[in-house]
């Protein structure tokens, strides 16, 4: 069986069906991933199965950031900064 997608794990985490939103979802996603990068975490460790849940947060962060009440959460801000301390092994 074909390991899912970041998009489809990204989907099901905040209980999105369908394929309406996957354009936005998938900039929402490179857009958590670059600010994780450019926050210290490395390139393996953000592309890996394991961040897919601080992924998630991320984009459900910025998705009601642009609705005008969110920002992102102090558990996002608190599982980026143990990511960006993480070191690539073979077990990310």
């Amino acid at each position: 069986m074909a390991e899912a997608s970041t998009l489809e794990i990204v989907k099901s985490m905040l209980g999105i069906t369908g394929t309406f939103h996957d354009v936005l979802l998938g900039h929402y996603i490179n857009e958590v991933k670059q600010y994780l990068i450019e926050g210290g975490v490395q390139q393996e460790v953000a592309d890996a199965a394991t961040s897919a849940g601080v992924i998630a947060r991320g984009v459900c962060d910025i998705w009601n950031y642009g609705a005008g009440d969110g920002e992102l959460s102090s558990y996002f801000k608190e599982r980026a900064i143990q990511l960006s301390m993480k070191a690539v092994d073979t077990d990310v």
